[in-house]
């Protein structure tokens, strides 16, 4: 099999109706943060145990393509001594691995981030391919004020996103490119848009410009959303008619999915803008879908809190939240359908 041949079979496995994606790659130091928040001690078999939790979910291949790993855990066994990522494909399911190390201050551009990783990122996805993983992630962050992104931050992250994204596709690895403008602050939707914008238009200049294959390869934006700290949120109709706006001017029709990230959204609110756009555009050229962490993991993390006699409840909220985005993702989720939950 050619190195396209199987960037192309992996894109086919992620693009299958009904399917998203499950960030459940969090770093060390985010998902300590999530654990203390409900009472959970980090420790390396709590995460391990909390990981096998999401994959061993019953029926949890009928809504998610791939799970995106965090590196201790592509390493790590179930109970029943089986490699957590087996686990996965033994479900149908796909691994894939998060492969940036954090961001940086970017010199020259006050306020702006920078990702690192790039060195020696292809010996990685050599390794990381011969355990399991048949995608990879990568995350630049965009902090919104008057001024950033400047011109300089919004560059030098489209630079890094395609880098990344052509070594992977040369290790016939299928790069997820994750632009995530970040939905802190005071600022309105209106500048989120503005920075959406520019963003996203960087970043596929960029990728044009390293001649990645844009067919083989997954957009995980952040939705067209005010700050947190700029009151009333916006409501799924005004969310999704700004989102579908950036990305028709931006996002080329050979991109085949889009799977956007919940950045800060609770739960419903992430599953009922992913589905006002998929009713607002029937005749999108990509699949919209979801690649979410907190909107489909605070659920279940906070009915387990480390116990095993709640693994069966949490594991039944998980399906749920899956469930309730696997419509979305067609347009077909109503909020009733929570209530009746």
């Amino acid at each position: 099999m050619t190195t396209r041949d199987e960037l192309e079979a992996t894109i086919a496995r992620i693009v299958q109706p009904g399917k998203g994606i499950v960030a459940a790659d969090e770093s060390m130091p985010t998902i300590t943060k999530r654990f203390k928040a409900v009472g959970i001690d980090s420790t390396e078999e709590t995460r391990r145990q909390y990981r096998q939790l999401l994959f061993t979910t019953r029926g949890v291949s009928e809504f998610v393509a791939g799970f995106i790993l965090f590196e201790e855990t592509l390493g790590q066994k179930a109970d029943d001594g089986t490699p957590l990522a087996e686990v996965l494909v033994r479900q149908g399911v796909l691994p894939g691995i998060k492969v940036d190390k954090g961001t940086t201050p970017l010199p020259n551009a006050d306020g702006d981030l920078i990702t690192q990783g790039l060195d020696g990122l292809s010996e990685r996805l050599k390794a990381y391919k011969v355990q399991g993983a048949r995608f990879a992630k990568w995350r630049e962050v965009y902090g919104v004020t008057d001024r950033n992104p400047t011109p300089l931050g919004i560059e030098a992250n489209a630079e890094v996103l395609a880098r990344y994204a052509a070594i992977c596709q040369s290790e016939g690895i299928v790069p997820i490119v994750e632009p995530e403008v970040l939905i802190d602050g005071d600022h309105t939707l209106e500048r989120c848009h503005e920075v959406s914008d520019a963003v996203l238009h960087a970043v596929f200049s960029a990728l044009h410009r390293h001649g990645v294959r844009l067919e083989c390869m997954v957009l995980k934006p952040s939705m067209v959303l005010p700050g947190k700290g700029h009151p009333p949120k916006a409501s799924p109709e005004v969310v999704a008619a700004n989102t579908l706006e950036v990305l028709r001017r931006n996002v080329p029709a050979a991109v085949p999915t889009i799977n956007f990230l919940s950045g800060g959204q609770s739960p419903e609110e992430a599953t009922a803008n992913l589905n006002a756009m998929n009713i607002m555009a029937p005749d999108k050229p990509w699949v919209l879908s979801f690649s979410y962490a907190r909107a489909l993991q605070d659920p279940p993390m906070k009915l387990w809190v480390g116990r095993a006699e709640n693994v069966r409840a949490a594991q039944q909220a998980f399906y749920q939240r899956l469930k309730m985005n696997s419509l979305a993702r067609d347009g077909k989720y109503r909020v009733e359908l929570e209530k009746a939950a």
